[in-house]
């Protein structure tokens, strides 16, 4: 139960304390989905993912270190850290890099803005928080500017492009983060510092991306383009180090569906970059379906979630 909930109210949206991390991680999540389109030009997605968190994972170790948290974590602790490690680190990413070969970035990022829906399923199912009505309707709305959006891409997208296979791995990629997200926050996982259960969840998911990797890709291809790496280290600490605590922060504070409405910003940003650098054309069907989609977590926003 969060400290949210044993007070029996959430804490404002525009408090400083969910206000600024939820614009924050909204804001750098909008950018670094147009940054990934740049890992994967030329280079197996499966080891993009891995040298992302290859420099990630020792500078959150660093991070709990300087914040003098606890690492050593108890075997139950150990459990649930490999859970999210697998499902946020590698399932999550390694579904998203490879569904930007086939779709935009704003596309992906406009599916991953209805996180909120998978999130709050699982929060009912798995720790017992609620929504009201205003939180269904608004996600029905969404949900269908969503679509018209993918009508859209479909119909635009180039000849032999497998828009299908994109979205499907989008749909994947969003349903691990989402189990993540809510898994971390039952009671065994409130009883560790965030930063530790994060930085040895990032350990376990990258081991596993550099089997993943070596089995499906072959042995490791290093790119020498200096932009690759750039964009690898954005990736990783500002993309990782830096977002992936506030946002579980902002899980355990406000409830896993309210966190989720960061997609509203994160929206905002990668379509924003989406058509100034990928060339993403707008039409009437995409600028309706856009419209719906802010409108309907809009709504979403605008509800209450009890426990």
């Amino acid at each position: 139960m969060s400290a949210f909930q044993q007070a029996g109210a959430p804490p404002s949206m525009l408090s400083a304390r969910v206000l600024i991390p939820f614009m924050l991680t909204g804001t750098i999540w909008g950018s670094t989905w147009f940054v990934i389109t740049g890992q994967i030009d030329g280079v197996p997605a499966a080891w993009s993912v891995f040298y992302r968190f290859l420099l990630a994972t020792p500078a959150l170790f660093l991070v709990g270190v300087l914040m003098k948290n606890r690492l050593r974590l108890t075997r139950p602790e150990h459990s649930l850290a490999l859970g999210v490690g697998i499902a946020q680190f590698s399932g999550n990413f390694l579904f998203v890099y490879n569904a930007e070969r086939y779709i935009t970035s704003g596309i992906v990022a406009v599916m991953f803005a209805l996180l909120m829906v998978p999130n709050a399923v699982f929060a009912r199912v798995f720790i017992g928080e609620r929504v009201q009505g205003g939180f269904i309707t608004g996600s029905l709305v969404a949900i269908v500017g969503v679509a018209l959006l993918l009508v859209h891409e479909w119909e635009v997208a180039p000849l032999g492009g497998n828009v299908g296979l994109g979205i499907a791995l989008a749909i994947g990629g969003m349903l691990a983060a989402s189990i993540a997200n809510v898994v971390q926050a039952n009671p065994t996982g409130r009883g560790v510092p965030m930063v530790s259960l994060l930085a040895w969840a990032m350990l376990y998911g990258t081991i596993f991306d550099l089997g993943f990797a070596w089995v499906t890709a072959g042995p490791p291809q290093v790119p020498g383009e200096w932009q690759f790496w750039a964009g690898t280290a954005y990736l990783a600490i500002i993309g990782s180090v830096v977002t992936f605590p506030l946002h579980y922060n902002l899980v355990r504070e406000i409830g896993a569906g309210r966190t989720a409405y960061n997609g509203i910003v994160t929206v905002c940003v990668a379509m924003l970059l989406s058509t100034l650098f990928e060339g993403y054309q707008w039409t009437a069907l995409a600028a309706v379906g856009a419209g719906l989609a802010l409108i309907g977590m809009g709504l979403a926003l605008r509800s209450k979630q009890k426990r």
